[in-house]
Formats: C-alpha cells, sequence, structure tokens
C-alpha cells in the first residue's frame, strides 16, 4: 500500500493555534518533511516529538521530490510542514502535492493557521472577494509588470513582505496604485507585538518612514473602484493618441484621462512616453 501526504499547518506565531488533529498526525507520521528543520526542530521540541525531519525547499525541491514520493509509494507517512501556516502558500509545497496526485499517492490537508485569511479578517477591507499575490517579484521588468496588472484588479490584494523591503513596496504601490488607496498593515501576526496599521498608501509611508518597519508584514489593499475597470493599458493607448492628435501635450492628455478615468496620471503618463512622436 502507499503511503500519505499530510499537508500540516502550523502556528504563525503563537504555539496555542496548532490544532489537536495537527499535533497527532506530527506524532504518528514516519517523516517530516521540513522547509527548515532548525526552525520546525523548535516546534516538535516544545510538543515533545521526535519524528525524523527530512528538509525539503526551494533549493532543494529538485533533488528532494523524487526521494520523498519514492518514501511514499513505499508506504511511509509523511507530513509536509513550512515555518509557518499552510504548506503550499509561497514555498514549494504544491510541487510535492502535485506529484502526489499524479502518482495516486493520497493527499490530506490538516487546515490551521493562515497569515492571508488571518490578515484578511482583521483588516476592515472587504474579504468577500480576493485576490492573493505572494511576495512581489523583487525588482526589475517583473515587477513593474506584476503592479501594473493590479491596477484594474477590483478584489482586495493581499501580499506578503519583508522589513527590509516595505517602504520600496509602498512607495511602488502608491506610485502605480494611488496613494489614496487604502492599506491594512498587518504585523507580527497571533504573536506578542501583533499589530493592524490601517490607513492609505501615502499614510502609510509617512508611518514607516518615521518608526523602522519590524516583524514580518501581510499587506490587505483595498480593491480599485470600479471606474478603473474600464480601461486596459491597450484602451488607455488609445484614448491618449486620440488627445494628442486633438493637440494636447504628452502630460495634458495624461492629466485629463487620470481625471476621467481615477487612474494614476503617473501611470498613464509613463504609457504616454511610449507613444512615438508623430503621434505627440
Amino acid at each position: 500500500m502507499t503511503g500519505t501526504l499530510y499537508v500540516v499547518a502550523t502556528p504563525i506565531g503563537n504555539l496555542e493555534d496548532l490544532t489537536l488533529r495537527a499535533m497527532r498526525v506530527l506524532q504518528t507520521v514516519d517523516w517530516i518533511a521540513a522547509e527548515d528543520t532548525r526552525h520546525t526542530g523548535k516546534l516538535l521540541q516544545h510538543l515533545q516529538v521526535k519524528v525524523p525531519q527530512i528538509s525539503y525547499h526551494d533549493h532543494n525541491r529538485t533533488q528532494r521530490l523524487p526521494e520523498l514520493v519514492v518514501k511514499l509509494q513505499a508506504g511511509k507517512a509523511i507530513a509536509l510542514v513550512s515555518d509557518a501556516g499552510m504548506p503550499g502558500i509561497s514555498d514549494p509545497g504544491y510541487e510535492l502535492v502535485q506529484a502526489c496526485a499524479e502518482a495516486n499517492i493520497p493527499v490530506v490537508p490538516i487546515p490551521g493557521a493562515s497569515a492571508v485569511i488571518t490578515a484578511l479578517s482583521a483588516s476592515g477591507l472587504p474579504s468577500d472577494r480576493f485576490v492573493f499575490e505572494g511576495f512581489l517579484p523583487a525588482k526589475g521588468q517583473e515587477r513593474r509588470e506584476r503592479l501594473q496588472s493590479l491596477i484594474p484588479e477590483t478584489r482586495t490584494l493581499v501580499l506578503y513582505e519583508s522589513p527590509h523591503r516595505l517602504l520600496q513596496t509602498l512607495a511602488d504601490l502608491a506610485e502605480v496604485l494611488g496613494g489614496d488607496r487604502a492599506i491594512t498593515l498587518a504585523r507580527e501576526l497571533t504573536k506578542l507585538h501583533e499589530e493592524f496599521w490601517r490607513g492609505t498608501l501615502h499614510e502609510a509611508q509617512a508611518e514607516f518612514k518615521r518608526r523602522s518597519p519590524q516583524g514580518e508584514f501581510t499587506l490587505v489593499i483595498a480593491g480599485a473602484p470600479p471606474s478603473q475597470l474600464v480601461l486596459t493599458d491597450e484602451a488607455l493607448l488609445s484614448e491618449l493618441s486620440a488627445l494628442l492628435r486633438q493637440g494636447l501635450s504628452r502630460s495634458a492628455a495624461s492629466r485629463q484621462l487620470a481625471q476621467q478615468t481615477e487612474l494614476p496620471r503617473r501611470h498613464i503618463y509613463q504609457l504616454a512616453l511610449t507613444l512615438p512622436d508623430s503621434q505627440a
């Protein structure tokens, strides 16, 4: 008989958030596949669990994934855990689940704490429809394209960010989405210094320039007003071309279109700069 892969949620801060079911699974499996064995080792020591660990993370997944599948096919039960929260969210856990599904190996989720849902539930922003973007690309064209793709998104946005990149991300979000967009920053969730800060993107920039960001952040950002859903970048370029042909400058055309659509003027102006001079 094949074994079973258990996808086990672990606490995101407060150890009391570990479920009784998760504790039982961790105590009874043959192996625990951990993102960081040292980090998970502290949890296991607290629980007095002596099940052996095997590391499984971004840097060794190519080598480790087939090893885990072989163990499962040999009948071993394996618990997959991340450093915090539900595995498969911003880590390579989904690839192991996918491999198990292809090999007809049973996968059993053991639900529990998740920073995404925890932050969203107390954010004060609409939670009936939302989109999780994980960590934004660090820099370059990929980051710009990802940010621009979020402009027309009307669902609440949820992002992860580290303290040393927080200010840059807030600045980029304010530039692309507009500084008056509402945001809740959730910090140190379920821990002693848990905090929910609420305001606009511009206000968040000022606040976290005043005090040094500390702890891991989950950003919950209001979606775009419905009016922003009307024009794609292609449609904006078409509108800009029409305004330029009427004799308006790039700056004036961008300002007028920004007022009509409530989109950030800077973004529209950057699009205007891509148009050939013959249309200016």
